[in-house]
């Protein structure tokens, strides 16, 4: 299996180079495909009434009963995925290679790659505070070009805004689908999260991407440092050896607390780090759910 980290997608062109590179090492790293296409299985035969669909009659049952039929099936529909991407400006920092957001659109483009490539519907929503570019899902292969046109024309701006982001989602999508959020969570609503997993409430199949990049893992500074909000006006100028171990603690504390959050709601929860092989994160993504659909 290749280890697609950071450094190594950061030298490689385009999004749709980047994306399809990865497909290659996450193809390699499952022994079978994680998704189903459409299956449609005989079920029984019922006894034709109007209404009944013309093209399910059984014309070997009429030859034999002299009575009209109609085949009944078992149908399981094809996915119908929603990738999430936060759009907001906390994603474009990066300290490896790529920012939040380059990953975000690594990993989304890959997740539809791989869908489209098992007849399954894959669609993009990328989102920041006032602003939202909604692709809805579609299971043809000439799809493909349109969500990556439209991930690689997302720019870090703006305040990130979950909520709205839910609200969104909740009103919009149709029927049960999977949605993949792909974000760092770093939101100033307290409530945000927990309107995000009500998706799951309505039955939807959830899946929660955390990104993170290393430096918010280690807070690798230690000269006096003048920090700059990505999202508003905001500065802060600090001593970082003064406060490296509160912001170590408040930070672990956040990580834990989203990840329980989730995992208490029934939520897949992934943590990526930037600098991590993408396609090993999307392997053990995968080959959690390939036991089948929730």
């Amino acid at each position: 299996m290749s280890l697609l980290d950071a450094q190594t997608l950061s030298r490689l062109g385009g999004l749709k180079v980047r994306a399809r590179a990865v497909v290659e090492g996450v193809l390699s790293g499952l022994h079978k495909s994680p998704h189903q296409g459409q299956s449609v299985e005989f079920a029984e035969h019922k006894e034709y009434a109007p209404g009944d669909e013309l093209r399910h009659l059984d014309w070997k049952a009429f030859g034999k009963f002299d009575r009209y039929y109609v085949k009944r099936f078992e149908h399981e529909t094809n996915l119908r995925c929603t990738l999430v991407v936060d759009g907001s400006g906390s994603m474009g920092f990066g300290t490896t290679g790529l920012t939040k957001l380059d990953v975000a659109r690594v990993m989304a483009a890959t997740l539809a790659h791989l869908l489209l490539k098992q007849q399954d519907a894959a669609g993009v929503t990328i989102a920041a505070k006032g602003r939202v570019l909604e692709v809805p899902p579609r299971a043809s292969a000439a799809h493909l070009q349109v969500l990556f046109d439209a991930l690689e024309r997302c720019e870090a701006a703006g305040a990130t805004d979950l909520a709205a982001t839910a609200d969104l989602l909740a009103e919009k999508l149709p029927r049960r689908s999977l949605v993949c959020v792909f974000s760092d969570f770093l939101d100033d609503d307290a409530q945000a999260l927990k309107r995000l997993l009500a998706l799951r409430a309505r039955k939807h199949d959830l899946a929660l991407f955390h990104l993170v990049d290393p430096a918010e893992l280690q807070f690798p500074y230690e000269d006096p440092t003048l920090f700059l909000s990505m999202e508003d006006d905001r500065r802060l100028e600090v001593n970082p050896r003064e406060i490296k171990q509160s912001y170590l603690e408040e930070f672990g504390r956040f990580l834990d607390e989203t990840k329980a959050t989730c995992t208490a709601a029934d939520v897949d929860y992934l943590r990526v780090r930037t600098d991590e092989p993408l396609d090993a994160a999307l392997v053990k993504f995968l080959s959690g759910r390939a036991g089948g659909r929730r």
